[in-house]
């Protein structure tokens, strides 16, 4: 398998669309959320979620830091260590947003660059074979190239959610958009 040139292919498809998607906003819908359920994000939450949903991650497994505070463990609400899947994540209300989609273009921008140049320093070799597990999930050990592809299809995932916020918002989007054709 090719790795580079797999990551590159997704990478570039992800990015492009989740910049397009973002590029149908405006600062003033920022705020907006689905009127019915709980927990939902912020669109502005959404869009600063995206912008380090790949290549921050990515650089993560390939170095070891994650800004996880000292002292700090990350596994210790997992389901492993009897905890829940809501312990190991804040509600919607607690996470950070953007303040403009210009902000949002231009970091999901940054990280794009951080991915590529990760999969570029990794390599071939690196890619196959370096084995880590994620700090929130330490039982669960696979090579860089299939961490890193589990971080485009995570861009991938919030990629589609603003896709269906945008149709919630009665933006003229289809099939067409969700796939940056």
């Amino acid at each position: 398998m090719q790795w580079t040139q797999l990551l590159s292919n997704k990478m570039e498809e992800s990015y492009a669309t989740a910049d397009s998607l973002m590029g149908l906003l405006t600062d003033d819908e920022l705020d907006w959320k689905p009127a019915t359920g709980k927990n939902w994000m912020t669109v502005g939450q959404v869009l600063m979620h995206l912008t380090n949903s790949c290549g921050f991650c990515c650089n993560g497994f390939a170095t070891g830091e994650w800004g996880i505070p000292e002292g700090a463990d990350p596994s210790s609400d997992s389901p492993e260590n009897g905890g829940t899947e809501t312990d190991m994540l804040p509600p919607a209300e607690a996470l950070p947003s953007v303040a403009t989609v210009a902000e949002a273009r231009a970091l999901l921008g940054q990280d794009k660059d951080l991915a590529f140049t990760v999969i570029k320093e990794a390599g071939e070799e690196k890619l196959e074979s370096e084995m880590s597990a994620a700090p929130w999930d330490p039982a669960n050990s696979q090579n860089l190239g299939s961490h890193c592809l589990g971080m485009v299809q995570h861009l991938d995932s919030h990629r589609h959610q603003l896709f269906y916020y945008l149709k919630l918002m009665d933006k003229d989007v289809n099939t067409m958009t969700l796939w940056n054709m």
